[in-house]
C-alpha cells in the first residue's frame, strides 16, 4: 500500500526535480557508470502477445484502469490501449524485481499517443519505478505532442543503496491531489507500444568450483575435495555406507579475484549432501535434496541442518526416513523410497516442535537422530541449546538437561508418549544412539560456557571442555541419567587440525563389515584454500571407532589420513564419474534422466567445469589380469579436448588417450583400448584441452577387462515378486567358485553389491515402486581371485514381465 497522498507527493517532487535537472544537464548517468550489458529485461514490451506480463499499477488502493490490446500500434500488430483510468499512476506496469541491479546504469525506451480533443495541445508522461512502500521514483519523461507518437529515450541509475527487492515499472502522468476534478488533463486514455528496458540480466552467481586440491592423494580426510559437508550421518544398507551432510556449500561464495568467502550463513542452508561410499575412500556423490523451503519437498518448513537417517519396513514396504532440524526452532522428517530418493512429506507439519510433550523447556529443539532397536522399536534423540534459567548456575553449567529421548511411532513419522531427559554432562547439541553388545551408547557435543550455561563454572572432574564429543553407556536407550557418563570420545578438532578449525562439532556412529566408525567435521578444506583463516565452511571427516575390553571407547584421534580403504575398487562395471577418492578442480550438477548406476529412481549428477588440468582420480582400482579399455560418456563442450588415463599419479605417463570430440552439446559414449593395465593402481583421469573453455561433462566410466584368462563360475537368475501389489525384482547369485566371489547387481531399479562365499548364493531385492514390471535385463558383475590370479566377469540376467493383482 503506498503512503498518504501528501507524504508520497513529497518524496515524488523532490525526485522529479532531481532528475529533472539532471536530464537538462544531460547528466543522467554518473560520470563513470556501470553499464550493462545489451539484453533487454522487459517482456512482451511491444504487446504482440497481447498482455501477458502486464498488469495496471496497484500500488495504491485507488489505483484502477483498463487495459486493452489495440491494433493501433507504434510497430507491429499490437500495442496497449489505457482507458478508464482513476488516478494519475494508473498505468501499465510490469515487475522488473530480481532483474535490475542496484548501482548499475539502464536505457529506457518506450512509444506513446493520446488523442482526446479535449485534452491540452501536449502532455508530459512519465515511466517510474516503484521499489516497495512509500519509494517511487521517476526514472524517463517525455512530452507528448497529442495524436503523435513521441519516444522515451534515456538513461537511468539505480542508486547503490537502493533495496531492489521490489522494482516495478509502470508508466502515468504527473501527480496531483484531485485528477478526477479535471480528467482530459489528468486521466486521459493513452496507448502505449514498443517499452524496452535494456540492461544487464542478475549477475552470475560466483563460482563454487574449489581449484585446490583440497583433499590430497594419500590421505582419506576429507572425504571429498570438491564440496563441503557438515553434521555427518552415517548409515548402512545393503552393503553400502551412505553419508548425510548439512549442505555448507549452499553458502559458499568465493570472491573472484582473492578465492576469500564471506562466513558461512547458516540460515540459508535448507538442502542435504548425499554421499555413499563400499570402501571408504572412494566416495559417489549423490547431490542434495531440496529438503525445505518453497520448493523444497517439506515447504513448511525453512531450514534443513544435521541431519539423521533410519529405515524400516512399514506396512510391508520398505522405507526411509531422513530426519533434519528445521533452524533452531523444531525438526522434521521426510521419506524416501530409498536411500537417495524419491522423497515425498508424509507430515503437513513439523514433528518435534514446542508442542512435543516432555520438550516444552527444551530451548533448541533440532538435531534429530533417529535409533531402530533390534526388537523393530523406534526412537528420537534431540535437543540442545541454552539450559533453563532455574536451575542453580553449577547445574546450568555442569547438568543442563537440554537433551531429551522419545518413542517414535511405528510409521517412523510421529511421535508416542513424552520426552524423557538425557542428562548428559556439559551437554550443548548433537545426540546420537548406537547400540554395541546388547548396551546402548550415547554421544553428544558439549558447551562452551557463557551466561547461557550459568557463567564462570568449574566443570566436575572428568567432565568434557567445549566443543568435545562425550558419551553415556546404558542398559535402557530412554535412561540417560548422569550416572552413565562414561567420558570424552573425541577432544575438539583443532587439538588435531590447528588454526582456524576448533568450534562445535557434530558426529555419528556406525558399523560396517564389522567395524564402528566415527563421523564428525571440520574445516579442513576451508583452512587448505585459505591458509589459517577459515570462514565456518566444514568437511566431512572418518575415523575408525575402538573399544577398550570394559565396552569403553578409545579416545579417537583425528587425522588426515582417515581410514584404510576396505576393498580395492572394482573398475568392470558402469560406475558414477562423481565418484572420487580425490579430485581438482571439478564440479558436481544434476542433469535430467536416472543414474546410471544407481537406477532411473536415484538422480543423476555429471562432472563439470572441467578445465584444462583439472582431473579426478580414484583409489586402488584393481585391474586383475587386465583391462581392454575404458569407456567414457561424455559430453564435449568445445573442440580440441581429452582425457588421459595416468596410473599412480597425475604426473604419470599416459597409458590411454580419449578424444573428447564428438558434436558440441550432445551425450556420447567414447572408448580407448588400453594394454598393460594389470593389477592394483590409482587411477587418474586428467583433463586437457584449450584454455580458457570449460571443456566437456563427464556421466559415467566402465572398463572392460581382457578376455582371456580362468573362467569364473558365477550363474545368476531375476525373476519377479509380489509384496500385496508392490512389485520387487529379486536377482540371486549362485556361487561355483573356489573363492569368495563380490560383485554388483544393476537394475533399472537400482544398483546393490554383494559378496558370496562358495557354494552358496545372496538375493538382492530391487523395489519397483509399482504393480506392473516390464521385462528387462540385470546385469551381475562377479570378481575374485582363482588360482591367486584376478578374475572377473559380467553376466546379463533376463527377467520376464510381470503384474502384481
Amino acid at each position: 500500500m503506498r503512503p498518504p497522498v501528501q507524504g508520497r507527493t513529497r518524496r515524488r517532487v523532490g525526485a522529479l526535480a532531481a532528475v529533472g535537472a539532471l536530464v537538462a544537464a544531460g547528466l543522467v548517468a554518473p560520470a563513470s557508470p556501470v553499464y550493462a550489458d545489451d539484453a533487454d529485461l522487459v517482456v512482451n514490451g511491444g504487446f504482440e502477445a497481447g498482455l501477458d506480463g502486464w498488469f495496471v499499477n496497484n500500488g495504491n488502493a485507488t489505483d484502477s484502469a483498463t487495459l486493452t490490446p489495440t491494433d493501433d500500434a507504434y510497430s507491429g500488430a499490437n500495442a496497449v490501449l489505457v482507458t478508464d483510468r482513476a488516478t494519475t499512476g494508473s498505468g501499465p506496469m510490469q515487475d522488473l524485481s530480481g532483474k535490475v541491479q542496484a548501482g548499475q546504469t539502464y536505457t529506457l525506451t518506450a512509444r506513446i499517443k493520446y488523442d482526446n480533443e479535449a485534452s491540452p495541445a501536449t502532455k508530459q508522461f512519465f515511466a517510474t519505478m516503484h521499489y516497495g512502500g512509500a519509494t517511487y521514483t521517476n526514472l524517463v519523461s517525455v512530452t507528448a505532442a497529442r495524436g503523435q507518437w513521441a519516444q522515451f529515450t534515456g538513461q537511468f541509475t539505480i542508486p547503490a543503496s537502493q533495496s531492489v527487492g521490489t522494482a516495478r515499472l509502470f508508466f502515468e502522468t504527473p501527480w496531483t491531489a484531485d485528477p478526477a476534478a479535471d480528467p482530459d488533463l489528468h486521466l486521459m486514455d493513452f496507448t502505449l507500444d514498443d517499452v524496452s528496458v535494456v540492461g544487464a540480466p542478475p549477475p552470475a552467481a560466483p563460482s563454487k568450483t574449489i581449484e585446490v586440491v583440497g583433499k590430497l592423494p594419500g590421505e582419506h580426510n576429507p572425504l571429498i575435495g570438491h564440496k563441503f559437508g557438515a553434521d555427518g550421518y552415517g548409515f548402512v544398507h545393503d552393503g553400502r555406507v551412505y553419508l548425510y551432510l548439512t549442505n555448507d556449500t549452499q553458502g559458499y561464495a568465493p570472491n573472484s579475484a582473492t578465492g576469500v568467502s564471506p562466513g558461512i550463513n547458516y540460515g540459508d542452508i535448507n538442502q542435504i549432501t548425499v554421499l555413499s561410499t563400499t570402501d571408504m575412500v572412494n566416495w559417489t556423490d549423490h547431490g542434495e535434496i531440496q529438503v525445505a523451503g518453497p520448493n523444497g519437498v517439506a515447504p513448511f518448513t525453512n531450514n534443513s541442518w544435521a541431519p539423521g537417517m533410519a529405515s524400516k519396513v512399514v506396512d510391508g514396504e520398505e522405507k526411509f526416513f531422513l530426519y533434519y532440524a528445521n533452524g533452531g526452532g523444531s525438526s522434521n522428517v521426510i521419506t524416501g523410497a530409498s536411500p537417495v530418493g524419491p522423497w515425498v512429506s508424509e507430515r503437513t507439519s513439523t514433528l518435534i516442535d514446542g508442542r512435543t510433550p516432555g520438550a516444552e523447556d527444551v530451548a533448541w529443539k533440532f538435531d534429530p537422530a533417529p535409533f531402530v532397536d533390534d526388537d523393530g522399536e523406534e526412537y528420537l534423540y534431540f535437543g540442545g541449546g541454552p539450559a533453563s534459567t532455574s536451575m542453580p548456575p553449577a547445574e546450568r553449567f555442569n547438568n543442563p538437561k537440554n537433551l531429551r529421548a522419545i518413542e517414535l511411532g511405528a510409521d517412523m513419522v510421529s511421535t508416542e508418549g513424552t520426552a524423557a531427559v538425557v542428562d548428559a554432562p556439559v551437554a550443548f547439541e548433537a545426540a546420537q544412539v548406537f547400540k554395541r553388545d546388547g548396551r546402548y551408547y550415547l554421544s553428544y557435543s558439549s558447551h562452551f560456557g557463557g551466561s547461557d550455561f550459568g557463567g564462570n563454572q568449574t566443570p566436575l572432574p572428568g567432565y568434557p571442555g567445549g566443543g568435545q564429543i562425550g558419551y553415556l553407556i546404558s542398559d535402557d536407550p530412554m535412561s540417560w541419567p548422569k550416572e552413565t557418563y562414561a567420558g570424552v570420545l573425541f577432544p575438539n578438532q583443532s587439538q588435531f587440525f590447528g588454526a582456524g578449525t576448533g568450534g562445535n562439532n557434530h558426529q555419528s556412529v556406525f558399523e560396517y563389515e564389522g567395524r564402528h566408525y566415527f563421523t564428525y567435521h571440520a574445516p579442513t578444506l576451508n583452512k587448505r584454500i585459505n591458509g589459517n583463516t577459515t570462514q565456518g565452511y566444514r568437511s566431512p571427516h572418518i575415523q575408525e571407532l575402538t573399544f577398550n575390553s570394559d565396552g569403553t571407547i578409545q579416545q579417537v584421534v583425528g587425522t588426515y589420513a582417515g581410514v584404510d580403504q576396505v576393498r580395492d575398487f572394482d573398475p568392470y562395471r558402469v560406475f558414477e564419474a562423481e565418484t572420487f577418492g580425490w579430485s581438482k578442480g571439478v564440479a558436481t550438477a544434476k542433469v535430467d534422466g536416472g543414474s546410471p548406476q544407481f537406477g532411473d529412481a536415484a538422480p543423476n549428477l555429471v562432472v563439470r567445469d572441467v578445465d584444462v588440468g583439472d582431473w579426478t582420480a580414484l583409489s586402488s582400482v584393481d585391474f586383475g589380469a587386465g583391462a581392454a579399455s575404458l569407456t567414457a560418456k561424455v559430453r564435449p563442450l568445445v573442440a580440441g579436448g581429452s582425457i588421459q588415463l595416468r596410473l599412480g599419479d597425475v604426473t604419470a605417463p599416459v597409458v590411454a588417450t580419449i578424444g573428447v570430440d564428438g558434436p558440441p552439446g550432445e551425450w556420447a559414449e567414447l572408448t580407448a583400448s588400453l594394454d598393460g593395465v594389470t593389477g592394483v593402481h590409482d587411477v587418474y583421469f586428467a583433463f586437457a584441452g584449450p584454455a580458457g573453455d570449460d571443456l566437456f561433462e563427464v556421466d559415467s566410466w566402465s572398463f572392460t577387462p581382457v578376455a582371456d584368462g580362468p573362467a569364473l563360475a558365477v550363474s545368476a537368475t531375476a525373476d519377479v515378486r509380489c509384496f500385496g501389489r508392490n512389485a520387487q525384482l529379486v536377482v540371486d547369485v549362485s556361487n561355483d567358485a573356489p573363492a569368495r566371489i563380490t560383485g554388483t547387481v544393476t537394475t533399472g531399479y537400482g544398483e546393490k553389491e554383494y559378496g558370496v562365499q562358495p557354494a552358496t548364493s545372496k538375493v538382492r531385492s530391487f523395489p519397483t515402486g509399482g504393480a506392473v514390471v516390464p521385462a528387462g535385463t540385470a546385469t551381475v558383475t562377479a570378481s575374485a581371485r582363482v588360482g591367486g590370479e584376478p578374475v572377473s566377469v559380467s553376466l546379463d540376467v533376463p527377467y520376464e514381465a510381470h503384474v502384481c493383482d
